[in-house]
């Protein structure tokens, strides 16, 4: 690895990326259809949404493979290339091995700036390793040979057979590497993390590796740097290395919260993601029911509707129930400081994606990538699957970016509807729900169409057919987005809202448009205001 200077990490004034991402997982057992699943949301205002492509590839020895930060852009250096990578659609590899990630941060004086960021590590493993067990190898090599240059991470790994969750934390600028643990998710559990390290004690009798894996001076690193020096079957990686405050609690782990209430009694911790009581909740859970992919689509755009943390509710909502909120996450008043809400759909997802991996169909046909760009919330989970050898035009990379306005991407439709629907958003989501609702139910037995038409297809023949139908539904959707936004902006034109019937927006006898539902704004903001407006 060419070393490069030191790069000033500007933590404190990025505190939004901080706490920027979700992930969620469904082990095989814990599924209505023995599918293993994983979600990740990546988070930023910052991202572009588009759809990483890598095609497989063959390198000459002495072939190199250059190392750019994720985050920044920021070239690192370069590493030896291997001879053979396989294709890369998103997060998932043509084998169905699937990572997210989260961001925790951690103790400060851990962040790397030099070797492999965490970016990195996730896509060097996706082009290089068929199974979960070989990427967390592949990436903790990396890291220790190399050095890590970023800061605390939980990654959501994933291949046909396990899930599991590696956490991985940099030894600081001064020293190369980086401390580890990872554990395999049970068959029939749930589990998740959002930017918070969640494993505490590590089963060290697990010699063989079954469910346990940990760098060697996982515990010995921590009592050099006087973080611990209890016994090591007392020892807690979370607690260590990125110990709980009121933050971790109200903003990272209340979304674990909310996404375990979804299949079982939660109610218990409410009060700890309230940051009212230190009873920790459990890594994984063994769900009451099975999970199925519409569960997953619906738990990434969970805003903790019901429940206390309702972010469409309260007077930060305002009239029309929006999830906005601006500024950063906290604010201070007279001195005290004050916490919004953190959901897992929020308006700054670059994009996101479930992954469903499937064990049980051939491999020349293999999982696909569900994947939507911007809010979760109002977006869609477009079909992508793993094997596809090209990415649609409307999900390619350079296909505008955050400074450039694109008619024909994905992103900005999206962002179009989105940035509309939040000025009165009770009543746009009921409109983005039903479209959201329809494709997915037209995606169902479209894919089931699409499995049995391939089913028996030579290898490449396949992947040219889950090419065009891949691509073919993103463009359609993204079409079929622009088209909504159309419609609400009539229908919505001016904060009124336009009478419709069976037929459409309705008309008078002469063809002619008539006068809006001047809809009112809700009588529990009306006697807010009402103290304040003029009365007779």
């Amino acid at each position: 690895m060419r070393r490069i200077s030191l790069f000033a990490i500007l933590c404190l004034a990025c505190l939004s990326e901080v706490w920027a991402c979700t992930n969620f997982m469904a082990g095989r057992l814990a599924t209505t259809d023995g599918n293993i699943y994983i979600s990740y949301a990546a988070d930023s205002y910052s991202l572009y949404g588009f759809l990483h492509y890598s095609a497989a590839a063959d390198y000459a020895e002495g072939a190199v493979r250059k190392i750019v930060d994720w985050d920044t852009g920021r070239p690192l250096g370069e590493i030896p290339q291997v001879s053979h990578t396989y294709s890369v659609v998103g997060n998932m590899n043509e084998h169905q091995l699937a990572i997210g990630e989260t961001t925790w941060g951690g103790r400060e004086e851990l962040y790397g700036d030099s070797g492999i960021d965490y970016g990195s590590l996730i896509y060097i493993a996706l082009e290089r390793c068929r199974t979960a067990r070989e990427a967390i190898e592949c990436m903790t090599s990396l890291a220790s040979e190399y050095g890590y240059a970023s800061e605390g991470e939980s990654f959501t790994i994933a291949d046909t057979r396990e899930v599991w969750i590696l956490e991985l934390i940099g030894k600081g600028k001064s020293e190369k590497g980086a401390v580890w643990v990872a554990t395999r998710i049970p068959d029939d559990c749930i589990s998740a993390h959002a930017n918070q390290a969640r494993i505490t004690t590590i089963d060290f009798s697990d010699k063989r590796h079954e469910n346990w894996m940990w760098s060697d001076d996982v515990v010995s690193f921590a009592r050099e740097r006087g973080y611990y020096d209890g016994k090591d079957r007392d020892f807690s990686f979370s607690d260590t290395y990125n110990p709980l405050d009121f933050s971790g609690t109200y903003i990272c782990e209340s979304r674990v919260w909310s996404f375990f209430r979804h299949f079982a009694a939660m109610d218990e911790y409410l009060d700890y993601v309230m940051g009212k009581s230190s009873k920790r909740m459990p890594l994984y859970i063994k769900p009451d029911r099975k999970v199925s992919l519409q569960d997953m689509q619906h738990c990434m755009r969970d805003q903790y509707e019901g429940t206390p943390l309702d972010i469409t509710e309260g007077i930060a909502a305002g009239p029309w129930h929006t999830k906005l909120r601006y500024g950063s996450l906290s604010f201070k008043v007279d001195s005290v400081t004050y916490w919004y809400e953190r959901p897992t759909a929020t308006q700054q997802t670059g994009w996101s994606f479930v992954a469903q991996i499937r064990p049980y169909v051939p491999d020349h046909i293999g999982g696909i990538f569900w994947f939507g760009v911007d809010d979760a919330a109002t977006s869609l989970y477009m079909p992508m699957y793993c094997r596809m050898s090209a990415v649609p035009e409307c999900l390619r990379e350079g296909n505008g970016d955050l400074y450039t306005y694109s008619s024909t991407s994905a992103f900005w439709a999206f962002n179009t509807v989105a940035n509309f629907a939040y000025s009165k958003y009770s009543d746009m989501r009921v409109d983005i729900a039903k479209l959201q609702n329809e494709w997915e139910s037209y995606f169902t037995s479209a894919v089931a169409a699409t499995d049995m038409a391939v089913s028996q297809m030579p290898d490449a023949d396949a992947r040219a057919y889950l090419t065009r139908f891949s691509c073919s539904q993103a463009e359609s959707a993204t079409a079929s987005w622009r088209r909504l936004f159309e419609y609400l902006m009539v229908k919505y034109l001016d904060g009124q809202v336009r009478k419709e019937d069976a037929n459409g927006f309705v008309r008078n006898e002469y063809g002619n448009p008539v006068g809006p539902n001047r809809k009112p704004f809700p009588e529990d903001f009306l006697r807010t205001i009402a103290p304040h407006t003029a009365h007779e």
